[in-house]
């Protein structure tokens, strides 16, 4: 695969119900993550995963019914790969044997293992994984030994901080340039460096570089679920966040805007998809203005002409687009 985080889907949904099992151990299994498979039950067997690459690394989310053992036996880590494997347990059981410990997961949970060791893994529902090479991980981490089979818990910072980090970039951020890939690589590193014990330096080396950025990532989500509140602020975005205001200044002073300033850009973003949207086309202005997050209709259509060249009429009637 080519390291532009696009997508690669494999799925047995279209295949014979006979086929989907040889299918999947062979393309899933030996030819993408060098596992073997076993299913735990005679159940009709339908699975589904996405991979993306980047500089790296490699993420990969999977779905698999009936509840399934995953096998990395000696033959299969014959292929010399010493990468280091953050699972993620999204949702039902996990389970797994691995450098002579026993673990299980609950939901959310995580755990590190060592892609050059011998490994069994049950599960089932969805699981995902981010596979960072060792030696990148190496400067951050003083014993990656040590570190693997350490359950991960589903409240830890750094694991919040890493999976809102992946979902974003998931979602559509668009990685145009292979300047920006390894950038977002180098965050994910730092952010699985963190979530499995970075040393002191290791971790004020990743606080500039991954935490930041997923912090700044994870500030923007909470802002945007909740735009149509008028007590949205400041104090209290850090506080969900637990971080400082002051550091919550700082992350949008890096991007040469001010946290006020990007709330009223979002919502205005917000109010110009409703005002142009058919679905909102019985909606009154003021209460479009009021879904948006304003409480003062002046001045949400001073803002508004202010930043579209247009009045909210104007743009519901005419369909401007932004500038």
């Amino acid at each position: 695969m080519s390291e532009d985080f696009a997508p690669l889907l494999v799925s047995t949904a279209a295949l014979p119900d006979r086929d989907r099992l040889p299918f999947w151990r062979e393309v899933f299994g030996r030819k993408m993550v060098r596992l073997d498979i076993e299913p735990l039950s005679e159940a009709p067997f339908e699975a589904d995963s996405t991979l993306r690459v980047l500089p790296g690394l490699r993420t990969m989310t999977w779905r698999m019914r009936p509840a399934a053992r995953f096998l990395r036996t000696p033959e299969l880590i014959a292929d010399a790969d010493d990468s280091v494997g953050l699972l993620l347990n999204l949702v039902g059981d996990l389970s797994l044997s691995h450098c002579g410990r026993e673990a299980s997961l609950g939901e959310k949970d995580a755990i590190a293992v060592l892609h050059g060791e011998p490994a069994a893994v049950c599960f089932r529902n969805a699981k995902a994984a981010v596979v960072v090479p060792r030696a990148g991980l190496a400067p951050l981490v003083a014993n990656i030994e040590d570190a693997a089979m350490r359950v991960i818990p589903r409240e830890s910072d750094a694991l919040r901080l890493l999976t809102g980090y992946l979902k974003m970039v998931h979602e559509g951020l668009p990685l145009a340039t292979p300047e920006l890939r390894q950038r977002v690589a180098v965050h994910v590193l730092d952010l699985v460096a963190m979530a499995i014990g970075a040393t002191r330096d290791g971790a004020a080396i990743a606080a500039e570089r991954g935490v930041r950025a997923a912090r700044l990532v994870a500030v923007k989500a909470d802002i945007a679920a909740r735009l149509d509140r008028r007590d949205l602020g400041l104090a209290a975005v850090a506080a969900r966040q637990q971080v400082t205001p002051r550091y919550v200044q700082m992350l949008f002073e890096s991007e040469g805007i001010t946290f006020s300033q990007f709330v009223l850009e979002q919502r205005m973003t917000r109010a110009y998809q409703m005002l142009t949207s058919p679905r909102y086309a019985g909606w009154t202005i003021s209460a479009i203005a009021l879904a948006a997050g304003f409480g003062d209709l002046s001045h949400f259509n001073r803002s508004f002409r202010r930043r579209y060249g247009v009045t909210p009429s104007d743009a519901r009637c005419a369909g401007h687009p932004p500038r």
